[in-house]
């Protein structure tokens, strides 16, 4: 009887300190964030706006991989790799603004939307036979 309760103890405080360490993390990716959008705000044109969605995929993808290391679930991996491939399409559409033309803006958006579609494509779990 002693040790069931030892055992709930020592998991009960286990789950606590987890918790506290997740909330830990998560403000530092809010703090890192803030940070990262502060080092915009001096910029100008579109090198602001790439910055900006570099540190919204950043911070994105932080919190994505937060949540996988808590759970390592199979959803969460999934959803991680969704959140990478959407940040990564977010910064290379800002990226093709710097594009001389339309029609080069347009070739570029196409190309990362290929891309995405493609890494989403690849991060969806095998559909099971059966």
């Amino acid at each position: 009887m002693q040790a069931l309760k030892t055992s709930l103890l020592l998991a009960s405080l286990l789950a606590l300190s987890t918790g506290y360490a997740q909330k830990a993390e998560l403000e530092a990716i809010a703090a890192q964030a803030k940070s990262d959008r502060a080092a915009c705000e001096p910029m100008k044109g579109n090198a602001k706006d790439v910055c900006q969605a570099e540190a919204k995929a950043k911070e994105k993808v932080a919190r994505a991989e937060l949540k996988f290391r808590a759970t390592q679930s199979d959803r969460d991996r999934v959803a991680l790799a969704m959140a990478k491939a959407e940040a990564e399409y977010d910064v290379a559409k800002e990226k093709c603004e710097d594009q001389a033309d339309a029609e080069q803006q347009r070739a570029c958006k196409a190309q990362a939307k290929a891309t995405e579609r493609a890494q989403r494509a690849a991060a969806r779990p095998a559909p099971s036979g059966g």
